[in-house]
């Protein structure tokens, strides 16, 4: 009796072992591999990435500069980079650059970039061509670059007709569908409705977390903290979902007329 209660035990604990042992640490190194796998992938990526710092021509055949290339062309598609234009492309430079190790190289590089293709007229469905090559089927960083773009068109008081039509180019080319394109721009609008609304100056100084007191000295340097806060970010934006950009925008919008309300107000 004493022996099969033993070998009874001496099998249980043997499953147990199987069970619970052996698996976890098979499913321990398997963790463990696919981390590894991910730190390598990452090394390897941000490997690459910095070699396109080196040369102006690699990074403009780049992604990055591709999509610098087309916000010049958006930019300045009315004739001018306005100045709210100019502050979300100098905030963009930088969230690029972040990801660089020679950061300054690299922001020198993509001001370069922008400042040639804003002079360049007639290139843009080519650039929008080899922008969509490389993407491939990555529609959902597509979708993003698109938003920002649209986004940039729209914080100097909407879309102009000028903007529109380079925006029609570059989308067409990068397969985006008109309804797809018409369907982001009356998220953008709907956005842009809801922040039109009359803002009391009470609401404005809530908003930027200032005071009526504040010169406007102060209340400037808050609101640039503020729009590098919430600024929709193109590095971070590939890795979230599509409501990011819209919620941003939102963010954005709401601090840019907050703003300008307080500086009517101290006018």
């Amino acid at each position: 009796m004493k022996l099969k209660k033993w070998i009874f035990i001496a099998v249980i604990l043997t499953i147990l072992y199987y069970t619970f042992i052996v698996n976890f640490l098979i499913t321990l190194s398997i963790i463990v591999s696919l981390y590894l796998a991910l730190k390598l992938y990452r090394f390897n990526s941000r490997k690459k990435l910095n070699k396109l710092s080196g040369s102006k021509e690699l990074f403009k055949e780049s992604e990055l500069g591709l999509f610098i290339a087309l916000v010049a062309k958006v930019a300045k598609a009315d004739g001018i980079v306005q100045k709210l234009e100019a502050q979300l492309i100098g905030i963009m430079f930088d969230d690029i650059a972040k990801v660089f190790d020679e950061k300054e190289k690299t922001r020198d590089i993509m001001k370069e970039i922008f400042n040639e293709e804003k002079q360049k007229d007639g290139d843009t469905k080519q650039i929008a061509q080899a922008l969509n090559k490389l993407l491939g089927r990555n529609q959902h960083k597509c979708r993003q670059f698109v938003g920002f773009l649209i986004q940039l068109a729209f914080v100097d008081n909407g879309i102009s007709k000028e903007e529109e039509k380079v925006l029609r180019d570059i989308v067409q080319e990068l397969n985006i569908t008109s309804a797809q394109y018409d369907a982001i721009v009356r998220k953008f609008e709907n956005i842009m409705k809801n922040k039109q609304q009359t803002m009391s100056p009470k609401k404005a100084y809530e908003i930027l977390g200032v005071k009526e007191s504040d010169d406007m000295n102060t209340i400037k340097k808050t609101y640039r903290k503020l729009i590098r806060q919430y600024h929709p970010d193109i590095i971070s934006s590939q890795d979230k979902g599509e409501t990011y950009m819209e919620e941003a925008t939102a963010k954005t919008q709401e601090i840019n007329q907050a703003y300008q309300t307080i500086k009517d107000e101290k006018k």
